[in-house]
Parts: structure tokens; C-alpha cells; sequence
């Protein structure tokens, strides 16, 4: 392989023609002979005990198969993902919380039977917000009390008393996040079908073998009972995983002895979904006069709803920008993970993430204003360099370096910060003074940020690589493509190292009983982490073929590549070999070369992406919304598999996060802990009417560590949206806002705030 013919090509999606045709079929389209429906029964208390159930009155009507309550069901945890979520519980936590679950011959049967379920409640106190959750005198949400990591999390290196004693200038702020929904368009479903003691589950999911092992223990029953299967997935967003459907469909399928399918509604899926973490963060920084920054002190507080869910790497990731994204030997962070009554908070997109870089951002843009400097000068001399930070590296020099680092010593694998900024200045014109519009009641002002975010290194993580006798080569990856292409782009890599078109490539993927295990896909991994695994297992392969060539072409193995589907001579490629006869040579049926990789990464580099985006917004001061302009993106993300979809990642990235800057917010009613707004109609979402002038700029960079040169992509232009925007109505209306999403209210209500 002497040259990239596949890999860095726009190869089209694989999934593209069944989708945009409507042959695509995702988990709500299956249906077995003799399926049930099932519909859940949720709670109208934001916390209360469950005393008793009466089914008998919905157990009597006509086309009612089963009802499961939580005194006919184990009482265990849908783990590991969820340790304090049972597969249905005595206390509700939330509205909306699960009560019972109906499987019925139609929806009309069973939602008829869920309004004559009898439940009496207990009801109790509530807490809607953190603070009141972590009360002293507040009562527990579950054993053990309200904080769900305790003691709550404190990283750092350094000394930040020390570090602020150094500085010249001190500044601090406290920014408050609202909760919002991931709004996908596909509500989550799951269909499960048993034979004997075994039980098939069709499921909106974001990983089939993580799946399997949380409902082998929440059921009891061995793994090899349970076959995963992942349809297509109408997006992801790291949302769809977390909750109890796989053990209600499954419990209540063996309960009718059919197959039962249980789908969510719109409602279901923004009340009972998983929401992004509201929060409130405070940060103090100091500096010296020539820009220096000598400590950085970061303290978020975190609700995490009902259940804690990802809430602990969302705690820990908040905290990431903070600690490493500016060059400082003082940092400390602090998190704590809050549970309330509220709708339970869980992944979503770069969890966390958003959250500490619109804090981090907004504050150190204010910072720069304070010193006189520009606020590219001020991050192009503060940067995290390629270095990395200062101080010694604490983790043993054999051991995989965490892609969440806190410790000093350790050089980045690659970073393209610098770049990033030169390169999005220049395009952007970031020196160039913005022209105001004509109409005086429109301000028109520029903003930047820059970030940092994991860079791939994930989960245990494998590949099966397979060439038949025949020549038909294969994949196998336990993986879901959740939307970010890895289905396209692993195929790609695959063709890449066998020299074949990634047509050629016939891939499964998302099935727990045909492919090898696979972590969730989760923290823009995929790509490196499994990719790491498939270029192993395919030079693998790659190898022996050639060695069966050498036979046929009488010529030693270093003198041969393969390309376009044949084994040459380099030398004289007129001598060669179609990769099919090649094949016809084994004394074997296939040639399969499976490779795990137990922790991806580096022992000796960190593995982080990097990017900044500059903004240009106009806000129409008589009713205060904020339209974005003009949007210039520049991201390190190594060397880019395919441009097209890479290029999709990224605009998707930024009209998601145009939602979490400016409109999105997901409310609970604080005297009745009622989400008052579950609809698309209410929770405002981004259109392509809001959609701005977007560039997107790829730094130059091959990673010497990732497969290929490549490093995360998927999530990482997320962090930087809200505080470049948030930055650029303070350039337009000199006002700072330190609560996201800037909506036109709170716009008005600042200007008037300044006027008083």
C-alpha cells in the first residue's frame, strides 16, 4: 500500500439509497406474525411510593394480553448502564416516570387498558432544580442521598491558590445552562421475540452488545440467550440508549407468550427520553498583565433528573476544556452530579462538553477584553501547545494515556489548534472591521472560540476481517452507525488496505450474534477505536494474500501491491494476478483474521481533536433575536476518510448546537414537576431557516497514532458554538449573557437591565 486511492475519497454512504427511498427500516417499522403493542403507564407524581396496583378491570378487557407492574417484575437494575434504574420500581422519580406496561392486540386495546389501571401513590416532596436536591434538609431521591457521585468529583494538578497569589487579574463568572431534548426524529422503539428460552430484541440503540449484557442481567438469563439486533437508526445523538425499553418489551413478550413491541411517542420521547444536562457553572481564572494565565478554577453543578445515566462522564467531560485547552500548571475542577424530579438527563452529543466550553469561552473572551488584548492574540498565546501542559506525567509509561488527560508531561500525538486559528481567522477575515447594517435597530458583532475534545481512543474495541475462497471479502463489526457514516468509512479502510473498491466490501454490522463484541458507539471513537482494530486485522490479511500471490507470480512479497483488485509486480506490473485467483488458492474456505484491541490509544501520546470557529451575528434590538450570520469552522480531526461526510458531520454539528445556543429549552413546571413543553411545536429547534453562510476548514494533519492518520470527528465542532456566538451578540450589544440558549427574551432583558 504505497499510496490512499479509497481513504480521503467522497465514497457515497452506504445507507443513503434505502433511506432516501423510504426501503430503510428502523426498529418502529418491524412487525412479527401475531405482535402485541405495548404502551407504558406513566406517573402523573413527580415523586411518590407506589402502595398498590389494581390491573384486574384492564386485565378483563378483550384484546389485553399482559401486564407487567413492579410487583410482578425482578427487582433489579437495567446495568450496567443504568445501576439505579430497575427494570420497573415501587417510587417514581419524575412525570413520566414508568408505572406499568400494557401489551395489547392494537394500540386503541391498550391504551384503553392503561386508563383503568387503579394506582394509589404516596406522594412526596419534589425537587425540580439541584440546589434544592442537595439541600440539608431534603429528603432522598435515592438511597443514599442526592449527589450521584459522592463525593463529588475534584481533579487537578497544581496548586490554583498558589497559582492565583501569582496573578495581576482576577475574574469570575457563573453561567447557567437550560435542560433541553435531543428532539430525534425517530421516537425510540424495541420489539422482542422469544423461542423457548431465548429472546430476540429489535432496538433503537447505540451499541447491541452492551445492550445484550444489561438485559442478561437484568433477566438473569445467560448472553448467548439474548440475540441484539440494531436497525437502521433515525438518529442517534447518543440519546437512545439508557432507558428500560429492551427489559419491558422482553418481560412483557414472555408474560403474552408473543412478540411485543413498544414504541415510544412524541411525548414519550422528549418527557421520557434523554435530556441534555442543565447546569450552572462557575469559573474563576487569573492571569498575569502579559496575558499569562497562572490558574483556572472550575465548579459545575450538574441535574441530573431522575437517574443518574451518563451523568457521571458528562460531570467528568464538562470539566475537559477547563482543564487542558489552555496552557496553565494550576487547574482544579470540581463537579457535582445532582439528582432531581426532573425528566432523568443523559448523553447527548459531546456530553458535557457544551456546557464547560460556553463557561470557558465567554469568560476568557472577557478576560481578553480586560488586558487589551484581541481575543485571537490573547488564545493563539495561551493555547494548549503541542506539548502539552506543564508538570510531570503521573501515569505509569507503559499504560494507555487517558484521551481526558490532567496531568503534565505528556506531548500530544498531533494538535492543530494553531492552525485551526490562523486558518479560521483568515477565512473568517477576523481582522477586517463588520460592516453594520443600514437599519439602526440592527447590531451586528463578530465572536471565536476554540476547543478541545476527545480524539477517538475508546472502549475495548474489534474487527473481523474475512476474504472466501471465492473472493468475496467481508466485515464484521458489532458497531451501530448512528448517523456518523461508520458504515461507509470502515468499509473504506477496509478497501483501502486490500486494494479493492469499498463496493467490494460486504459488511454486518449491529448484530450481537454474527459480529464481535463492540463498545456503544459513543465519544467520537468509532473511526479510531474500531478502526484501529480493522487495519490490524486487515494488513493481516492483506499479508497472507500476498503470500499466496508470491507462489502464483514467482516473485518475493516485497515486490508485490495490491490495487483496483489485482496483485502486481511493482516492477513490472504487467505480471499480476486478479485478487479472485489469488483467493482460489487457499487451501482454506475464507481467510479471516479477527483482531480485539483491549484499550485503544497511546501509552506515550494523547489523542485529542481540536478546532475554532468564528461568527458573525446580527441582533434586531426591538425584539431581541439573535440570527447568525456568517459561520467559519476550522477543525483538526487528523486525516479526513471521507470529505463529504466529514463535511456533514460538521454542519451538522453546528445547526444542532445553534438550538443549544439559541432556542432550545426543555421545561419543568417548578410547582407541579410537569414538562410543559413536549413538542416540536413548543421546544424550538433550528430550521434551515436558521441556518447560516457556513465554511468549513479541515487542518492539514495526519495523526501518527490514529488508523490512517485519522482522530474524532463526530462530536467535536459541538463545544464551540455557544460561546463563539455568545461572544459575538456581546461584540453587537456590548452586553454579556451568561444563560444559554440567548433567546430573544432574555436578550430584551438585558438591554433593559443596562438601560436601568
Amino acid at each position: 500500500m504505497t499510496t490512499l486511492s479509497v481513504v480521503g475519497q467522497n465514497v457515497p454512504r452506504r445507507d443513503f439509497p434505502e433511506k432516501l427511498v423510504g426501503q430503510a427500516r428502523y426498529s418502529a417499522d418491524l412487525k412479527l406474525p401475531g405482535m402485541l403493542y405495548g404502551h407504558v403507564l406513566r406517573s402523573p407524581y413527580p415523586h411518590a411510593n407506589i402502595v398498590s396496583i389494581d390491573t384486574s378491570e384492564a386485565e378483563r378487557l378483550p384484546g389485553v394480553e399482559a401486564i407487567i407492574t413492579p410487583f410482578n417484575v425482578p427487582r433489579r437494575a437495567v446495568a450496567p448502564i443504568a445501576l439505579d434504574t430497575s427494570i420497573l420500581d415501587t417510587r417514581v422519580r419524575f412525570v413520566g416516570d414508568e408505572v406499568a406496561v400494557v401489551a395489547a392486540v392494537d394500540d386503541d386495546a391498550a391504551l384503553h387498558a392503561l386508563s383503568l389501571i387503579k394506582v394509589e401513590y404516596e406522594v412526596l416532596p419534589f425537587y425540580t432544580d439541584a440546589d434544592s436536591a442537595l439541600a440539608p434538609d431534603a429528603i432522598d431521591i435515592h438511597p443514599g442521598g442526592n449527589l450521584a457521585i459522592n463525593p463529588p468529583l475534584s481533579i487537578g494538578r497544581g496548586n490554583v491558590e498558589n497559582g492565583f497569589a501569582q496573578a495581576d487579574l482576577v475574574m469570575e463568572e457563573t453561567y447557567d445552562i437550560a435542560c433541553h431534548s435531543a428532539t430525534p426524529m425517530e421516537p425510540r422503539a424495541a420489539m422482542a421475540s422469544w423461542d423457548g428460552d431465548s429472546v430476540t430484541v429489535w432496538k433503537s440503540t447505540r451499541g447491541v452488545h452492551v445492550d445484550q449484557v444489561a438485559l442478561s442481567q437484568a433477566l438473569e438469563i445467560p448472553m448467548e440467550n439474548i440475540q441484539m439486533i440494531g436497525p437502521f437508526l433515525g438518529g442517534g445523538f447518543g440519546n437512545k440508549d439508557e432507558s428500560r425499553l429492551a427489559a419491558l418489551a422482553a418481560l412483557l413478550a414472555r408474560e403474552a407468550g408473543r412478540p411485543v413491541r413498544i414504541e415510544f411517542s412524541r411525548e414519550d420521547e422528549f418527557v421520557a427520553g434523554r435530556t441534555r444536562h442543565a447546569g450552572r457553572i462557575h469559573l474563576k481564572v487569573g492571569v498575569k498583565r502579559d496575558g499569562t494565565i497562572t490558574a483556572i478554577h472550575g465548579t459545575s453543578t450538574l441535574n441530573t433528573g431522575a437517574y443518574a445515566a451518563s451523568g457521571p462522564g458528562v460531570a467528568r467531560r464538562a470539566g475537559q476544556g477547563i482543564i487542558y485547552l489552555y496552557h496553565c500548571p494550576n487547574v482544579l475542577y470540581e463537579s457535582y452530579l445532582a439528582y432531581t424530579n426532573c425528566p432523568s438527563a443523559g448523553s447527548y452529543r459531546a456530553l458535557g462538553a457544551p456546557q464547560g466550553h460556553f463557561a470557558l469561552e465567554t469568560l476568557m473572551d472577557r478576560i481578553a477584553e480586560a488586558l487589551g488584548m484581541d481575543s485571537l492574540e490573547f488564545r493563539q498565546r495561551n493555547r494548549v501547545p503541542p506539548e502539552g501542559q506543564p508538570g510531570p506525567r503521573l501515569s505509569p509509561p507503559d499504560q494507555i494515556v487517558d484521551s481526558q488527560p490532567i496531568e503534565g508531561g505528556i506531548p500530544f500525538s498531533s494538535n492543530g489548534l494553531e492552525e485551526c486559528l490562523t486558518r479560521g481567522a483568515a477565512a473568517f477575515g477576523w481582522d477586517q472591521p463588520l460592516e453594520q447594517p443600514a437599519d439602526p435597530s440592527k447590531k451586528r458583532g463578530k465572536g471565536m472560540s476554540m476547543m478541545i475534545y476527545r480524539g477517538g481512543p475508546g472502549s475495548t474495541s474489534a474487527a473481523t476481517v474475512s476474504v472466501a475462497k471465492t473472493g468475496e471479502i467481508s466485515l464484521l463489526s458489532g458497531l451501530m452507525d448512528v448517523g456518523e457514516g461508520a458504515t461507509t468509512v470502515l468499509p473504506q479502510m477496509t478497501a483501502e488496505i486490500l486494494g479493492v473498491s469499498p463496493e467490494d466490501v460486504i459488511t454486518v454490522f449491529g448484530d450481537s450474534a454474527t459480529t464481535p463484541e463492540a463498545p456503544i458507539t459513543a465519544g467520537s471513537t468509532a473511526t479510531f477505536s474500531t478502526g484501529s482494530a480493522l487495519v490490524r486485522a486487515a494488513a493481516e490479511v492483506r499479508r497472507q494474500l500476498l503470500d499466496l500471490a508470491s507462489d502464483g507470480l514467482e516473485a518475493p512479497v516485497m515486490q508485490l501491491d495490491i490495487r483496483d483488485g489485482r496483485v502486481f509486480v511493482t516492477d513490472d506490473p504487467s505480471r499480476s494476478m486478479a485478487l479472485t485467483d489469488v483467493a482460489a488458492r487457499m487451501d482454506e474456505d475464507a481467510i479471516t483474521e479477527e483482531v480485539t484491541i483491549p484499550v485503544p490509544g497511546s501509552a506515550d501520546y494523547i489523542v485529542n481533536a481540536f478546532g475554532a470557529h468564528f461568527c458573525e451575528v446580527e441582533v434586531d434590538t426591538d425584539t431581541g433575536r439573535v440570527r447568525v450570520v456568517r459561520y467559519v469552522a476550522a477543525q483538526d480531526s487528523g486525516r479526513i476518510m471521507n470529505p463529504r461526510m466529514a463535511l456533514n458531520q460538521v454542519e451538522g454539528a453546528i445547526s444542532q448546537m445553534l438550538g443549544f445556543a439559541l432556542s432550545e429549552e426543555l421545561v419543568t413546571d417548578g410547582p407541579t414537576g410537569v414538562t410543559l413543553n413536549a413538542s416540536y411545536l413548543e421546544h424550538k429547534s433550528p430550521t434551515i431557516m436558521d441556518y447560516p453562510d457556513l465554511q468549513v476548514i479541515f487542518a492539514d494533519i495526519v495523526d501518527p497514532v490514529g488508523p490512517m492518520g485519522a482522530k474524532g470527528l463526530g462530536e467535536v465542532p459541538c463545544p464551540g458554538v455557544a460561546p463563539a456566538i455568545a461572544n459575538a451578540v456581546y461584540d453587537a450589544l456590548r452586553l454579556r449573557l451568561t444563560e444559554l440558549p440567548i433567546t430573544p427574551d432574555r436578550v430584551i432583558r438585558a438591554m433593559q437591565g443596562e438601560q436601568a
